[in-house]
């Protein structure tokens, strides 16, 4: 599939549905996280602050979608 900046929920689950893995990275701020009850379950949490510190716990043999609620 072609790499994109960008992609719809619908686009996800399609890559979902097609049996390809995904790593989802939950971007938010430590304090709006804790508070939300909306979490994709086995999501990576990594700041925004301290992603170029972390590059390196990312998988890198699947897609990455970043995300914030």
């Amino acid at each position: 599939m072609t790499d994109s900046l960008r992609i719809s929920k619908e686009g996800v689950k399609r890559r979902m549905d097609s049996g390809e893995g995904i790593v989802f990275i939950d971007v938010r701020n430590p304090g709006p996280w804790e508070q939300s009850a909306r979490k994709i379950q086995g999501a990576m949490r990594i700041g925004l602050k301290e992603l170029d510190q972390r590059l390196g716990s990312i998988p890198k043999e699947k897609p990455v979608v970043t995300y914030c609620t």
